[in-house]
């Protein structure tokens, strides 16, 4: 299978201070990636880098497109999207506003009202708050609203962050069960950074251990789950 995202020699900065030191990494078509580590390590940064949100250098190949010189909006039209951490809605929108926001690249009307029929399907819970202020949703509510405005760009790539930070665990559960169905069916491609190692092993394929801004484990995620290492400082066993 071919990699719809490769990352070679990736180093990023926040003014003097490096943060990602030459990571190398991939993602395969179709697939979902997670990277792990503590806080501090880079995985935040190795996200808002591929968007274009913070200096960087190196390649960032999407299906074999060198994309380090774009821009964030070129970014996103290539068919990147990112989920921040936080979730970013638009507190004072409408639900369904911020899903006919997330489309605002796009100009074919009849498909975007079947996009976001869609989002709803997969998060009936927003078709039911689809009149109602962003800014007064739960937070579960609130990350699948940002989940399903990522989704109306027809992204290629997913990058999410932290997407159960703040949530209730069986809000998690139904989320990253959602999650995989959308990786499943419509093939989007996955970057997850993501607290909760065990989770995120649960729904990627293969993993990436961050420390310090640099790669230091990497393998399939059931390689990952059975590295003592791991298991002992991210799994608690």
């Amino acid at each position: 299978m071919s990699n719809i995202l490769e990352v070679k020699g990736l180093e990023a900065s926040y003014g003097p201070t490096k943060a990602l030191h030459g990571i190398d990494f991939s993602l395969e078509e179709g697939g979902v990636t997670t990277i792990l580590g503590a806080n501090g390590a880079g995985k935040t940064t190795t996200l808002r880098a591929i968007s274009g949100m913070i200096s960087r250098s190196g390649e960032i190949l999407l299906a074999g497109k060198n994309i380090i010189s774009l821009r964030t909006a070129d970014i996103t039209r290539e068919g990147i999207a990112h989920v921040p951490e936080g979730r970013g809605t638009f507190v004072r929108m409408s639900t369904e506003d911020n899903l006919q926001l997330g489309a605002y690249s796009r100009s074919d009307k009849d498909e975007i009202a079947r996009d976001i029929e869609r989002v709803y399907s997969y998060f009936p819970i927003l078709k039911q708050r689809r009149s109602q202020q962003a800014g007064t949703l739960s937070g579960g509510e609130a990350q699948m609203l940002a989940v399903g405005r990522a989704l109306m760009l027809r992204p290629r790539l997913l990058l999410l962050d932290e997407p159960s930070f703040g949530l209730a665990p069986l809000i998690v559960q139904e989320l990253f069960a959602i999650l995989k169905k959308i990786n499943v069916e419509d093939g989007v491609s996955m970057l997850l950074v993501e607290q909760n190692a065990s989770l995120a092993l649960e729904l990627a394929d293969h993993a990436y251990l961050l420390e310090t801004g640099n790669i230091v484990i990497s393998g399939t995620s059931q390689s990952i789950l059975e590295n003592e290492t791991v298991r002992r400082s991210y799994l608690g066993y």
